[in-house]
């Protein structure tokens, strides 16, 4: 199948179900939208968090990006799209929660630990996952003597620890949370197991949040 015509095919389904079946949920989502939650989440084709979390449209503002890394807070002159939607999400929609989703066997994850060939002379993989480097040497300081696939694993663990340190960098986020009108979680989605682990910031640890199916 031409892979446009599938995704053209795919749209004509959304359209049935949506604005024929049932035309409710789009009745409401065309005067605005009130996600409750920002997802952060890897552009990575096999994590969509709406397809993880079984959810309809307008449940999520959702932001991705490689390796799903939110940069600190800076008020440069630069572009900052991820800030941007940070700031869109927190300010003006409130949402409620703030959730970063990572994923084992992430490549940008992946490049950051291992080194990352630059494609083009800009460079923008290597230079965009560098945020996190403080997860790459946390790991070659405390698992420089495990396997590869266990270092890599241990940094996209980390580094959505990163990420979630990052978002309190943010004034209004900060604020948002010492309040308790928002709150922050770190979610992993492992892959190969499909299961689902959860930061604990009690104990510095993930846990299963949502167990591998049984055999």
């Amino acid at each position: 199948m031409d892979e446009l015509k599938k995704l053209v095919d795919g749209f004509h389904r959304f359209q049935g179900k949506y604005f024929g079946q049932d035309t409710n949920l789009f009745e409401q989502l065309k005067r605005g939208q009130s996600p409750t939650s920002l997802v952060i989440g890897c552009s990575d084709s096999r994590v969509d968090p709406a397809l993880l979390t079984d959810c309809n449209p307008g449940d999520m503002f959702v932001v991705r990006n490689v390796a799903n890394l939110v940069p600190p807070y800076e008020k440069d002159g630069t572009y900052h799209g991820v800030s941007s939607a940070i700031e869109f999400a927190v300010c003006d929609l409130q949402v409620k929660r703030i959730i970063v989703l990572g994923h084992s066997s992430c490549g940008g994850i992946g490049a950051l630990l291992k080194g990352y060939n630059p494609k083009t002379e800009a460079n923008f993989v290597g230079r965009w996952v560098r945020m996190a480097e403080s997860a790459r040497q946390y790991v070659l300081d405390n698992y420089g003597d495990k396997s590869l696939p266990e270092q890599v694993r241990a940094c996209e663990m980390a580094a959505i620890v990163v990420s979630l340190d990052n978002l309190m960098s943010f004034p209004f986020i900060a604020e948002a949370v010492q309040q308790g009108r928002l709150f922050l979680v770190g979610w992993y989605f492992d892959i190969e197991q499909g299961e689902l682990h959860q930061y604990d910031a009690a104990t510095g640890n993930f846990r299963s949040l949502v167990a591998p199916l049984a055999e």
